[in-house]
């Protein structure tokens, strides 16, 4: 039973098994003929593509094409804009600059374009016509601006006038309505007040205001022609526009004020009056030039030529090259002419306003193209400082050896002490100028040099003033010469900076000096006439040796001979009647030491008058005519005094 279940099952397996193999067996022919379809398929699509091929080829080549010709007329439209642009650039720039300067200015830059496009394209050659073309017409259309440019200049250059500028001057510095501007007159010298504004302590605040030298409106005009010039490469005849048109215009502006162009003959020639007229305008001129005229052309230089500071320093440097020089030159004929002390101060003067526009003038003329203008403006400075030196030094030894005879024959300040006296004194003023000096030729300490070299002055003029004195026969005039001198010189010391620069030491030492000549005075003027009245050879004991007011004065006659006293009496009248006679045309000037001297005489006359007269004169006064000896009394010789040292006429003194 069992065995036939089995069986029965393996029959049952078998049968899905046949049905399985014929199932797949089935499959394999469907996908047999699948495979065999879709092979079909392949090979029909292989050969459609095929025959499809030409025709993508010309789909595509036809594409291109199209977009080639769409590249070639966008490519065509382009260079037929710059042909037409070219066209209307052309139109313009034919038509010149006149009419409308600025669409002349634009058309020129559309120009630049056009020959800038074409030159960049490969299919044309810098030989093709169209190129050369547009060169050529570039060439004509900056030509035209060349000569645009010129007219500009020209027409808005003009010297400027002496008033104009003098308004533009700070108040302080402008001369008086109605004076003369130009120096040629000495009268008409321009009120300058160079050397105090130079110590101003307010100068800073002083304010110049350039003048516009050309219009500002046309600046900018100028600017944009100057542009294009320098574009096209035309910078050395824009150099030689800008300098001829302006370099005469200036010129012409400081030639309307007044200066001259002097070299160092001419300046000999002059006398010193006009010459010292026209070293004060110079020194007006040269802030006016520096301050003023310079400065407004280096404003005009660089306002047409910004962007292009080489060019603008050149042009800069072309234009005021002459105008420079010819300033400088009068200097550099000051510095060169003979030295003489009566020009230290002007040259101190010159050297003070150099050192003063140095820093401006470094500003204004910057750059390598100016370079020989700034060495220039430098070297005069040394010059003027060296000679400045050399004519200080001059002047101590001019001091010591002056032989000048002129005849002080009063004893009266000599021309020579009031002359170096008031030379110190203005040295004085320049005391920061001459520092400099010193610091700049001899090094060390500036104020002990200058003391150091006052003080040799100093003594330089009081060895000449002794030299001087000795040409007096009388050697009580002789004292007061001196005593008069060095008077005047210790109170101007006092009076002055010098004071402070000398010391006190010395002051007081020269002090004592005048005192000495006072006492040498009065000792060689009076000592014969004090002899008159000396009781010496009087009484018959022959007794004091002394005047009549002395200690050993008894009040008595007694012994003396009345022939003798009226001798005596006879000599005094006539030796003080001399003394007045000459000592009423000495001249003591200052009121103080001329009281003072009055003073000390009649301390020591009055007094021995009055003695000798109360002890001798009953002698005479017993006699005949006692008024021929006895003329004066006490009062009338003090009042006689009063007239000493009054500087009168002979005549005077004979009334």
């Amino acid at each position: 039973m069992k065995m036939g279940i089995a069986v029965a099952g393996v029959d049952v397996l078998s049968e899905k098994a046949a049905m399985m193999r014929e199932s797949l067996q089935k499959s394999q022919t469907i996908a047999d003929n699948v495979v065999t379809i879709l092979g079909s398929f392949d090979h029909r699509l292989s050969a459609l593509e095929t025959a499809m091929r030409p025709t993508q080829i010309r789909t595509h080549s036809i594409r291109k094409a199209h977009e080639n010709i769409d590249r070639t007329l966008k490519a065509a439209e382009v260079i037929l804009a710059h042909f037409d642009q070219y066209r209307q650039a052309e139109a313009k720039i034919l038509k010149g600059p006149h009419e409308d300067l600025e669409n002349y200015l634009q058309a020129i830059e559309n120009l630049r374009s056009n020959i800038q496009f074409f030159g960049s394209k490969k299919g044309f050659k810098s030989t093709d016509g169209i190129v050369v073309h547009a060169n050529n017409l570039l060439t004509k259309a900056i030509s035209k601006l060349e000569d645009e440019f010129r007219q500009l200049l020209l027409s808005y250059s003009k010297p400027v006038e002496p008033e104009r500028l003098f308004d533009c001057l700070p108040n302080s510095m402008r001369p008086s309505s109605g004076s003369p501007h130009h120096e040629g007159d000495p009268s008409g010298k321009i009120p300058s007040n160079h050397h105090s504004e130079s110590h101003n302590n307010n100068a800073d605040a002083v304010v110049y205001t350039p003048p516009a030298l050309i219009p500002p409106r046309f600046l900018p005009l100028l600017h944009d022609l100057a542009q294009q010039m320098v574009e096209a490469g035309h910078q050395q005849q824009l150099l030689k526009i800008y300098r001829d048109a302006r370099s005469n215009v200036l010129e012409e502006s400081l030639q309307k004020l007044g200066v001259e162009k002097l070299n160092k003959d001419d300046v000999q020639k002059l006398q010193w009056e006009i010459l010292e007229a026209k070293i004060g305008n110079w020194i007006h001129f040269m802030r006016i030039a520096v301050k003023l005229l310079f400065a407004g052309e280096r404003k005009v230089c660089d306002q047409i030529f910004e962007g292009f500071d080489s060019l603008s320093e050149q042009c800069f440097a072309e234009v005021t090259k002459n105008s420079v020089s010819m300033l400088l030159s009068f200097g550099e004929a000051i510095a060169k002419s003979k030295r003489s002390p009566e020009k230290l101060f002007v040259l101190l003067d010159m050297y003070e306003i150099m050192q003063e526009l140095h820093s401006e003038i470094e500003t204004l003329f910057k750059g390598e193209a100016c370079s020989g203008i700034r060495e220039a403006a430098t070297g005069l400075t040394k010059r003027l400082a060296q000679t400045a030196q050399e004519t200080f030094g001059d002047f101590e030894e001019a001091v010591e050896k002056d032989a000048t005879k002129t005849a002080v024959t009063d004893g009266t300040v000599h021309p020579l002490t009031s002359y170096v006296i008031n030379y110190v004194k203005f040295l004085f003023d320049y005391q920061s100028t001459l520092k400099q000096l010193f610091q700049e030729f001899e090094g060390g300490n500036d104020s002990s040099q200058l003391a150091s070299v006052t003080v040799r002055i100093m003594q330089a003029l009081q060895t000449n003033l002794d030299g001087k004195s000795k040409q007096y026969k009388d050697l009580g005039l002789t004292h007061l010469f001196l005593m008069n001198n060095i008077h005047y010189i210790v109170r101007s010391v006092r009076r002055s900076e010098a004071k402070d620069l000398l010391g006190d030491d010395w002051v007081q030492r020269h002090r004592r000096i005048v005192q000495q000549h006072a006492n040498q005075y009065k000792r060689n003027a009076w000592a014969k006439i004090l002899q008159c009245l000396s009781i010496q050879g009087l009484t018959s004991s022959g007794g004091g040796s002394g005047t009549a007011g002395g200690d050993g004065a008894t009040g008595s006659s007694s012994g003396a001979s009345r022939a003798i006293v009226k001798d005596r009496f006879k000599a005094f009248n006539v030796m003080f009647e001399e003394l007045h006679q000459k000592q009423s045309q000495w001249t003591v000037p200052d009121t103080e030491l001329r009281e003072s001297l009055r003073l000390a005489v009649a301390e020591v006359l009055l007094p021995a008058y009055r003695s000798f007269v109360k002890r001798f004169g009953p002698l005479v006064e017993s006699g005949k005519n006692p008024q021929k000896y006895i003329k004066y009394t006490a009062e009338d010789l003090d009042r006689m005094l009063g007239e000493f040292f009054e500087g009168k006429n002979m005549s005077e003194t004979k009334r």
